[in-house]
């Protein structure tokens, strides 16, 4: 590993970490960078095990980082995309209503929409529906044509080459072991040797609050892992799904309901649950971590967020070990589907930031601390959204570190 000393040590190499890493090489191309990831390949947890959705906008509150950053990074994406040849494709999603209860959220989502400045948006009856996802039930649906589909690792690995071509060092295989100041300078500890630099940048997903801790940070938040598992659809089945098919979400939970993906491979996953995990990257039943686990009921923010979400959280531990209710819920969307029409699928690990008071973080969360920036909550649509979110960590970065341009 390099012993020289760097303006800017990144840490993670996930799709946030390598995005701010380009941007900040090319706005500051004197400056020297380094990413320091502890897996042996770039972008595998999150963004890795991410469903490949080009979120429009249509969920978050006007005016919210979320409605900001993906509205803005939308158009980024896609430009990206078309510049380096990464295949994507606008499959459009439904987000349906399949009971007249509904229809006052299904409006809300409107509205929202509209207000985020998302195109090409239509409230649209059973029969329209029937043109779009002949196989899917509703009462009336939100068709948003302009949201899409990619593969966020090639994207990911795209910003690194990038970062890369532009005199930018990626370490992998470099988990973060101890941080330390001191004059000036921060001491990143790793098992390949030190990694000195003036500024850290912490995008390390699911251990963010880990390395803001070490960094001498107090957050006010703990990370807590959420998995979500998916089925997929066998081949002889994918003629079911077209595009994207969601349902109205319940806005008490910041997860949007099991819902069909269509991916640019042509598959189709249905899910996810979201089951707490029993381990930070425990993408299985059977990846527990006693010290992980201890450390996320030990927390008060852990039981203040049971007792308010209790309910909810039983049920989705019951569609976690029975088929049937995963299946019975899916056909919510389409009646015709069965439980042979599914495999198991894979799965992913959401980093949820939760407050002490138990209050489940629904925005980005980006910390300026002492030589360092912290981004501590970054849910989705923070694929969609990471060259605008990357773009205003470096603008954050040039203020608080005093940067020239």
């Amino acid at each position: 590993m390099d012993s020289s000393e760097y303006d800017v040590a990144i840490i993670g190499g996930g799709i946030l970490g390598l995005s701010t890493a380009m941007q900040l090489s090319r706005r500051m191309p004197d400056k020297k960078v380094a990413v320091l990831e502890k897996e042996t390949q770039l972008a595998t947890h999150q963004t890795g095990h991410n469903s490949g959705v080009i979120h429009s906008g249509i969920y978050y509150r006007p005016g919210s980082w979320k409605s900001r950053f993906c509205v803005d990074g939308v158009q980024k994406l896609v430009q990206f995309c078309e510049e380096n040849e990464i295949e994507y494709e606008r499959c459009g999603k439904a987000i349906v209503a399949t009971d007249p209860s509904e229809l006052g959220r299904l409006q809300d989502l409107y509205d929202r929409g509209v207000a985020n400045g998302v195109t090409g948006l239509e409230m649209i009856g059973p029969e329209r529906l029937q043109e779009i996802e002949p196989h899917t039930f509703a009462v009336k649906a939100l068709w948003s044509p302009q949201t899409g589909i990619v593969d966020y690792v090639k994207v990911a690995s795209a910003y690194a080459n990038r970062f890369q071509e532009a005199g930018g060092d990626v370490f992998t295989s470099a988990p973060v072991q101890a941080i330390h100041q001191s004059s000036g300078l921060t001491t990143v500890q790793t098992p390949g040797g030190d990694v000195r630099a003036r500024h850290i940048i912490n995008c390390a997903g699911l251990y963010a609050d880990k390395i803001a801790e070490m960094a001498g940070e107090d957050t006010g938040v703990r990370i807590l892992p959420f998995r979500g598992e998916y089925f997929t659809l066998r081949p002889e089945s994918r003629h079911l799904v077209k595009g994207l098919i969601y349902p109205v979400p319940d806005p008490r939970f910041p997860f949007l309901g099991v819902h069909y993906t269509r991916n640019v491979y042509g598959q189709v996953e249905a899910g996810p649950n979201a089951v707490m995990a029993l381990a930070r990257e425990g993408y299985t039943k059977r990846d527990i971590k006693l010290g992980e686990t201890l450390g996320a009921i030990t927390y008060p923010g852990f039981w203040k967020m049971s007792m308010k979400h209790w309910k909810t959280g039983i049920g989705e531990m019951h569609r976690s070990y029975s088929k049937k209710v995963f299946v019975r819920d899916l056909q919510r969307l389409i009646p015709e589907i069965r439980s042979e029409d599914l495999v198991a699928g894979g799965s992913g690990v959401r980093a949820q930031a939760v407050a002490r008071n138990g209050a489940l973080l629904d925005d980005f969360n980006i910390l300026t601390g002492r030589n360092a920036i912290h981004v501590l909550n970054a849910p989705s649509p923070g694929a969609t959204s990471s060259l605008a979110i990357g773009e205003h960590i470096v603008e954050q970065a040039v203020q608080a570190f005093g940067f020239q341009d």
